[in-house]
């Protein structure tokens, strides 16, 4: 069976150290520090404009990736939404939805956010991420979904 979970590398991995910090964390061998991995569910996302923003529908493969889906965005909806489209682990583009209202409802297969705004302007801009995140997805990117900074989905169209 395959898992819907996918494994990312944390931003920061070393502990600190110095005088003020206590000693450096254990050896570990190879170049370099030792990764922090987070796993966040692998979805299959679409990208859809609505009259005042944009919808973001995460569906997952199981269950168990589905619950985790949920209680994340639970969890951080709270905070900023953002959405990362990488592709061969360069990224190529990052909305970063500031300007506008984001919301989620769970779905009977992940969730569905919504980003909107009021104002006439920023829903241009808003359904303009909506465009270029479709696209970059289209094209064989991969498309991380944060709350907050934090991760809380990836994975490509359908």
């Amino acid at each position: 069976m395959a898992s819907g979970l996918t494994m990312g590398s944390g931003l920061t991995d070393r502990p600190a150290a110095g005088p003020h910090h206590g000693p450096q964390g254990a050896p570990h061998h190879g170049v370099g520090s030792a990764p922090a991995w987070c796993a966040v569910p692998r979805c299959t996302l679409r990208f859809e404009k609505c009259a005042d923003g944009f919808k973001i529908h995460c569906e997952c493969p199981d269950q168990a990736a589905c619950g985790t889906l949920q209680n994340l965005c639970r969890s951080l909806a709270e905070g900023m939404c953002s959405c990362t489209c990488t592709k061969n682990g360069i990224c190529v583009a990052q909305c970063n939805l500031c300007f506008c209202s984001c919301t989620f409802e769970p779905t009977a297969k992940g969730v569905c956010i919504t980003c909107r705004s009021g104002d006439k302007d920023c829903c241009k801009l808003t359904q303009g991420c909506c465009e270029c995140l479709a696209s970059c997805c289209q094209a064989g990117c991969a498309c991380t979904v944060c709350f907050g900074g934090v991760p809380v989905c990836c994975g490509t169209c359908c």
